[in-house]
């Protein structure tokens, strides 16, 4: 099939250049320049493990095109995906002026009958008003179908998300268009899913409001963990034997973050709120990941006195492994707050570094040595559980730090391997591991 993707972010891009491997014609459209001169050249312009080896492969043999030609994507396609950005507004709700934007320019450069599935996040009743703009403003003689097609694809794992998916939901109000859509993933033999549209648009944001909330749920029985003496660790153990509860979204740290969870969860609680439905659980969960963020700092400033003029080492920026995103990641918090207490910052990210740099400029130093970021320093505090940080020898902490407090966000390290060291390890929901100079009390 001829597949146009409007968006070369991290859904559009993904989408593109897989629907490519499956051996479509895709044209991959997008508005910067900059950004579609670095992919005509085979280079991705994000961090994702694995899409850029395909991008080259695809885009060698032609099967994969990008432009910024509206005329050259729209005109000639069977499908039309849009995949474009739906940032917050100040209110908490889904910006959608992208989404729209797109849906003007597709109708005024129809020849064809096809139909246009929103891969974009957006509230319920949103493809209602894209099929509302595309029929006020298409050819007469062109046929159209707007199709709600949720992504479920997780940064740093987009690709095997792609092709190995739970589900696919495809929200359509006519079974012509749902088939034809049912086809094109059939080859990946996941379940597919018919609904209508708002269901469909539901699904979506029901889906990361119920993972956020589990990951506030865990988060704060970590709280209380730390209050009765009982180890995280252990008890998310247990729950996760429940096959009612599942194994995933149990581990303790310091919240959520990136392009999904914090922007979802906040449209969806002014989704309730606009339709006058109290929705206090969903507030609930986004006051517990915020209060999570700064539980690092909290916990330094407890362990270590005062911050100011002490070098902290920050290891990880991006808000996950595996990915350059630090969009709402808990480093941004924890970066402030430093800073307002006077730290001297040095961050270690493999990937996010160039990100960082853009958000916080000259104002702390980055380094892509984990052994550079601790020499000296005072304190070390976890943010991302990278495998290079993971994968430390704990015995590097106390080599290269001055005072070796080791603040972990993630928990990446066993309480076992940390108690035999010379340091103060501090972890989320877990028995802190103290050391005289410490003074941060034992329970």
């Amino acid at each position: 099939m001829k597949i146009t993707v409007a968006g070369t972010g991290y859904v559009g891009l993904v989408n593109g250049v897989c629907l490519a491997e499956m051996g479509h014609q895709v044209v991959c459209i997008d508005t910067d320049e900059t950004k579609i001169n670095t992919l005509q050249k085979g280079v991705s312009p994000i961090y994702e493990p694995g899409l850029e080896g395909l991008l080259k492969k695809n885009r060698k043999t032609g099967i994969l095109r990008f432009t910024m030609n509206p005329q050259e994507a729209y005109s000639n396609s069977d499908l039309i995906f849009i995949a474009v950005g739906t940032p917050e507004n100040k209110d908490g709700s889904a910006n959608l002026d992208s989404v729209f934007s797109v849906s003007y320019s597709i109708a005024t450069h129809l020849e064809k009958d096809v139909i246009i599935c929103t891969r974009s996040t957006v509230p319920v009743g949103t493809n209602a008003k894209i099929e509302e703009i595309i029929l006020r403003l298409k050819p007469p003689p062109v046929h159209v179908d707007v199709v709600s097609l949720p992504e479920f694809l997780r940064e740093g794992s987009a690709i095997f998300d792609f092709f190995n998916g739970d589900r696919v939901i495809i929200g359509a109000s006519s079974s012509e268009a749902a088939e034809v859509l049912e086809e094109l993933f059939l080859p990946l033999s996941m379940p597919i899913v018919k609904t209508d549209r708002n269901s469909a648009e539901m699904i979506k944001y029901a889906s990361n409001a119920f993972l956020a909330t589990k990951i506030s749920f865990i988060n704060e029985i970590a709280a209380l963990c730390e209050k009765v003496n009982a180890d995280i660790d252990e008890v998310a153990n247990g729950i996760r034997m429940d096959g009612r509860i599942g194994a995933h979204f149990l581990r303790a740290g310091i919240g959520y973050g990136g392009s999904c969870f914090p922007k979802d969860t906040k449209a969806l609680l002014k989704l309730a709120g606009n339709v006058e439905h109290p929705f206090n659980l969903l507030k609930s969960v986004i006051e517990v990941n915020n209060k999570q963020h700064s539980l690092p700092v909290t916990k330094a400033k407890m362990a270590a006195g005062s911050l100011a003029g002490k070098k902290v080492a920050l290891l990880g920026l991006a808000y996950k492994p595996d990915t350059d995103d630090i969009r709402e990641s808990a480093s941004i918090r924890i970066i402030q707050e430093l800073l307002d207490e006077g730290a001297k910052v040095v961050a270690y990210d493999p990937a996010a570094i160039p990100n960082a740099k853009r958000y916080f400029g000259d104002t702390i130093d980055y380094t892509l040595d984990i052994t550079e970021a601790l020499t000296d320093a005072e304190t070390a505090i976890i943010a991302t559980d990278w495998d290079q940080i993971r994968h430390l020898h704990p015995s590097v902490f106390a080599a290269y730090m001055k005072e070796p407090i080791i603040i972990d966000g993630r928990n990446c390290f066993p309480l076992d391997k940390m108690s035999v060291e010379p340091i103060t390890y501090i972890s989320i929901g877990r028995p802190a591991l103290i050391r005289e100079y410490s003074t941060i009390p034992s329970s």
